[in-house]
């Protein structure tokens, strides 16, 4: 197992144990306590041999004082051995606790850290799996494998020593009625190494497979699709069973020749341990004595088996977990080294910007220009254009593949993520609500704010009809992803949201596009306030965000095509600006 399978699964257990320095906290005083704690196991023989040896078969007959003063050590150890095992599992638990806890939150923020480009090219249940299901596997292995592996130790120490005191013989048999178990051992290792690494991407696919039938529910049942929705997700589970069940097998197989090499163990020390009785060598004490320490030895042995391939199922964790972790991210935060946008109102510039997904054709093509500070521009195209993704630019959710954009002269690349997102603001088109009330949601802008301050924002956003229209007000509760309200409730909140942040720069990425003609109506008024004297730059999906802009940009194919007021785009009939012109005012007839 010199190969680079092994090297790599030590690499990987020793930079996953390298991501949780509180593992070694107090490791020296734990191992003390795993010693004390197996102390009284050993205890129990030595117990017996002298009991039988110096009490049961004294010279005289039974010696009761004897017997009664080994019952009375023997008793003070165990009770030595029960308190230290209790501290040892306090302190084994505590320590791996808080060093998961430390692993799940790294996890979690990293992949918040991964650009949008990222997180979008695995799926959102195979993201989650790797916080929850992988590092429970990691938990599960620490706190029964760890536990395991620090008191057998102990164990297999005190119990080896004691056997060779007794007799090196014996002790002898005993290792060598184990010895072909390494090699075995060795080779299922490799073989489960692989498997459950099969095991954990199988089950994060499967929640992956789950997720996405949760939460398209509303569109299986529309389409009447279950049927084949419920065939994918029992395919998926299917797989999941089929991984598990040959990791299982090998495991089954491992353990089963630990049990071999256990009875071959105990017979020899039988067979060898009556002929040494027989010829003077050991005492009937000695004897009885040693066949207990043999199961005190096979006991950790037989275990380690099982540990070992619970460490293959952890290893397996640890790997997609530091897959995520060791992944750099391509959109990152420059930190304290990074600078911050300048006071005042911020002006875009966009210098040669391209830009392509991964092994895909480029969606935007040299795009140059400039916006100035306190300008409302109305970005328009037809779909699959690239409008979406010229904001995404904008608010650094993605990177150029080749150019760069500057606010107020400073390229986005070099400023701090608190400084960008304290004064950049981007409303998406799903405004994505979290489960909570209608007031939590907006203050995720502004937790300082009150129930007051958020009354007089929806007030000044022309929405108090429709927030007294509300069973609860503020207080409504949204449900999960704000299911409780339709799209275009949502996309109100989401508006609130920005509002209150009162950024200097606002993205909408058709944030109106959602609501229904009335609202539009009623928004459109409050936003020309809001956005007046700010930044603003909005892929209009509507033909009123245009009308209302300073200026429209016109993208097409990746390429600005037109630029300038709305009435100066409309002299020409011909143009691509008039063409979408004349579709809305088709569509709003």
């Amino acid at each position: 197992m010199t190969t680079v399978e092994s090297v790599s699964r030590t690499s990987i257990l020793r930079r996953g144990l390298a991501l949780s320095p509180e593992l070694f906290t107090g490791l020296a005083g734990t191992l003390g306590l795993a010693l004390l704690a197996t102390a009284g196991r050993v205890a129990v023989p030595v117990a017996i041999q002298q009991g039988i040896d110096r009490g049961i078969r004294a010279p005289g007959g039974p010696d009761l004082g004897i017997i009664g003063t080994i019952v009375g050590v023997t008793a003070a150890v165990l009770f030595v051995t029960m308190i230290s095992a209790y501290f040892m599992n306090v302190r084994l638990f505590t320590v791996s606790e808080t060093a998961l806890a430390g692993i799940r939150a790294r996890t979690f923020r990293h992949i918040h850290d991964l650009s949008m480009l990222h997180q979008q090219s695995e799926r959102r249940g195979a993201l989650v799996s790797r916080v929850t299901g992988d590092v429970d596997q990691i938990s599960q292995f620490l706190q029964f494998g760890g536990l395991l592996f620090v008191v057998n130790l102990g164990q297999l120490t005190v119990t080896t020593i004691v056997m060779f005191v007794y007799s090196w013989q014996l002790a002898l048999v005993v290792f060598a009625a184990f010895a072909p178990l390494v090699f075995v051992v060795r080779f299922f290792q490799r073989r489960l190494s692989v498997l459950y690494l099969e095991v954990r991407e199988s089950v994060g696919a499967m929640l992956g497979v789950i997720a996405e039938s949760v939460v398209g529910a509303p569109v299986v049942r529309a389409h009447g699709i279950q049927g084949r929705t419920a065939e994918r997700l029992d395919g998926s589970i299917e797989r999941s069973r089929r991984a598990q069940f040959r990791a299982q097998t090998n495991n089954v197989v491992s353990m089963s020749f630990g049990e071999l090499s256990a009875g071959l163990a105990l017979a020899g020390v039988v067979v060898v341990g009556t002929l040494f009785g027989v010829g003077g060598h050991l005492t009937v004490g000695q004897l009885t004595a040693f066949l207990f320490l043999a199961t005190l030895f096979v006991q950790p042995v037989q275990v380690a088996t099982e540990v070992l391939n619970e460490a293959q199922n952890a290893i397996a964790g640890w790997r997609r977990v530091l897959d995520i972790i060791e992944t750099e991210p391509d959109v990152a935060d420059p930190g304290p080294s990074g600078r911050a946008l300048p006071d005042g109102p911020i002006d875009v510039r966009f210098e040669h910007v391209h830009f392509a997904y991964p092994d895909g054709p480029e969606v935007l093509t040299d795009v140059h220009l400039t916006v100035a500070a306190r300008t409302r521009v109305a970005v328009v195209g037809e779909t699959g254009s690239g409008k979406t993704t010229f904001a995404k630019l904008l608010t650094r959710l993605m990177d150029p593949t080749s150019g760069r954009v500057l606010l107020s002269g400073v390229p986005l690349a070099d400023v701090r993520f608190d400084s960008l997102r304290s004064r950049v603001v981007m409303v998406p088109q799903d405004g994505f609500l979290f489960d909570a009330t209608i007031a939590d949601n907006v203050r995720f802008a502004r937790p300082d704010l009150t129930d007051a301050d958020l009354t007089r924002a929806f007030t000044e956003l022309g929405l108090t009809d429709w927030l007294d229209s509300l069973p609860s007000g503020l207080q409504t509760q949204v449900g999960e992803r704000g299911e409780a309200l339709s799209v275009g409730e949502r996309q109100l909140v989401a508006l609130a949201r920005a509002y209150v942040a009162d950024p200097d720069l606002l993205v909408l990425d058709e944030a109106t596009s959602a609501v229904d003609p009335a609202t539009e109506v009623r928004l459109q008024r409050t936003l020309d306030a809001v956005t007046r004297g700010r930044t603003t730059i909005a892929i209009a999906h509507r033909l009123s965000t245009a009308q209302s802009a300073d200026e429209v940009i016109v993208v097409d194919h990746g390429r600005v095509v037109q630029r300038g007021p709305h009435a100066a785009l409309l002299t020409d009939p011909t143009s691509i600006y008039a063409r979408l012109y004349a579709s809305w005012l088709e569509q709003t007839r």
